[in-house]
């Protein structure tokens, strides 16, 4: 079997794009880099014979991922361990039902309905705004809007 200089960077090209069309978190990415180094080697005659070239590839790709992978993160997701729902803290929600000092009911926020429960003193009335004040989970503590925490 003989694989051309160029079948590896077409290999190289459709990693590429996988990535982007997947949410696999960079890891594709970087075979796909592997694959066209190997292109650009093999193009110049640099990479040699077949098991050479899988070798290089294998080789490549591992270590462009140890080395990058880390770093690329870090560039596009600040934190990848926070969750999304952490953005809501200071929103304003409305809620849906009564909800009393401690109590658990729904508030709408962003078009959704979510728990949430009230961690001020005062109540909250049905169909009165409401600031979220921390995130647990799915459920929200909220506090009526206006109220100092």
């Amino acid at each position: 079997m003989d694989i051309q200089w160029w079948h590896w960077l077409v290999l190289g090209l459709i990693l590429a794009v996988a990535e982007l069309l997947t949410a696999g978190g960079f890891y594709i990415l970087f075979f796909g880099i592997g694959a066209m180094v190997v292109g650009l080697l093999a193009s110049v005659d640099a990479a040699g014979p077949l098991w050479m070239q899988m070798l290089l590839f294998s080789g490549v790709s591992l270590a462009a991922l140890a080395m990058f992978r880390g770093r690329l993160l870090k560039a596009f997701q600040h934190d990848p361990q926070a969750p999304l729902v952490d953005s809501l803290v200071g929103e304003i929600g409305v809620a849906t039902e009564d909800l009393l000092p401690g109590a658990i009911g729904k508030v709408e926020l962003r078009g959704s309905a979510w728990s949430a429960r009230n961690r001020s003193s005062a109540a909250v009335p049905r169909g009165s705004r409401c600031r979220v004040v921390r995130v647990e989970g799915l459920m929200l503590l909220v506090e009526p809007e206006g109220v100092v925490s």
